[in-house]
């Protein structure tokens, strides 16, 4: 499915006198600064990694600016205004309270610039300019495609028209979201962490985890849930308070639009932080999903860490066949990591898990027999 814009541009933008922060701003990339028209703002599709952006605008209105030109360069988390200029895989856009949106050939769209890694999908990058990029997560990331898998159809193509900014300066999601990664490394907790983890993407991880946070709640227990790595996008948190679980949150509650090339430093931290903020008083078990493989940069220097181990209790590994499964325990083990169970999308074949089990001194357990209480609370130990 391919639709095109029509070339001419329709912006609206006026010049302004600027505010201070702005202009030296301004003064300093060599960018230019222009008034956004409040009418094109309540006009524009925000997407789900901007949602606290626009919870922030729509709670204490203010002026708002497009910050343009050659010497901008956008950053991670940074929040543009854009125009859809070609329609390619990604025709709806996820908005702030997960309804997909659909999109049109010249509708403006409010979404984060974010590096992207996803095996069945794209890898992209944040470009160095605002020229023409792709939109290449529905939850609202934009990025250059540089390889994509081959059932994926071209991305959908977009024009920035700019970075959101209001008179303090650019409205990043950093700036505007409503936790912040610690520096300090938070102390263990009492109650159980358990981490579900994968083979890669689409591997079963999170339905997994909320099979498990079902089960956990069947059992009378209170649950936390969050999502420490990966893309932007509401599904799988909503999947997870579907489920049952009394907190949900992920990266970008902390203002982040993805996690991929994150340093492992920050990587650390947040994943240290999450854990932090999740299991609070009154709660009895936090669970937390990494996100793609184990063979994934950011997730093996986490398993890596010494802090994964201090953090983490146990895991349930999600695998799509019996060759994932036993490769993937012995990864784990071999980084330090107890192994609890075997579960994903190779518990669909009752082959595929009869040949796994075969070979794993740990239990396979169909993804949907996580929801029982008693199968759910044995993980716990």
């Amino acid at each position: 499915m391919t639709m095109t814009a029509n070339a001419k541009n329709s912006s609206a933008w006026t010049d302004s006198t600027l505010p201070a922060p702005l202009a030296l701003e301004s003064a300093l990339t060599g960018a230019r600064t222009t008034i956004m028209d409040p009418r094109r703002w309540q006009k524009a599709k925000a997407a789900y990694t901007t949602r606290h952006v626009a919870g922030e605008l729509a709670d204490r209105p203010r002026d708002l600016y497009l910050v343009t030109g050659d010497g901008v360069v956008p950053r991670p988390g940074d929040v543009a205004v854009a125009r859809v200029a070609e329609i390619g895989q990604h025709a709806r856009l996820e908005g702030p309270g997960s309804r997909r949106q659909l999109l049109f050939p010249g509708d403006e769209i409010v979404v984060a610039y974010g590096h992207r890694y996803a095996p069945d999908q794209y890898e992209a990058y944040v470009p160095n300019d605002l020229g023409l990029t792709n939109l290449v997560a529905a939850g609202g990331v934009i990025g250059t495609v540089t390889t994509r898998h081959a059932k994926m159809d071209p991305a959908t193509t977009v024009q920035p028209l700019g970075l959101l900014a209001d008179d303090q300066g650019l409205l990043t999601l950093s700036r505007c979201a409503p936790l912040a990664v610690r520096e300090d490394l938070p102390p263990a907790g009492k109650a159980p962490v358990l981490a579900v983890l994968g083979t890669s993407m689409n591997a079963g991880k999170s339905l997994g985890l909320a099979c498990l946070v079902r089960g956990l709640t069947a059992a009378g227990l209170t649950v936390a849930a969050g999502k420490a790595t990966g893309t932007g996008a509401g599904g799988d948190p909503r999947l997870f308070t579907d489920a049952g679980a009394a907190r949900v949150l992920d990266f970008t509650d902390f203002g982040l639009p993805s996690t991929y090339r994150l340093d492992h430093s920050a990587a650390r931290r947040l994943l240290g932080s999450l854990v932090a903020e999740l299991a609070g008083p009154g709660v009895d078990v936090t669970v937390v999903e990494v996100a793609d493989g184990v063979y994934q940069d950011e997730t093996a220097r986490l398993l890596a860490d010494p802090l994964f181990g201090t953090l983490i209790d146990g895991v349930v590994f999600a695998a799509a066949d019996a060759l994932g499964a036993v490769a993937g325990v012995a990864v784990l083990r071999e980084a330090g990591v107890d192994v609890r169970a075997v579960s994903g999308l190779l518990t669909a074949a009752p082959l595929g898990a009869r040949e796994a089990a075969a070979q794993l001194d740990v239990p396979v357990i169909d993804t949907y027999d996580l929801c029982d209480p008693d199968v759910a609370r044995s993980l716990l130990r």
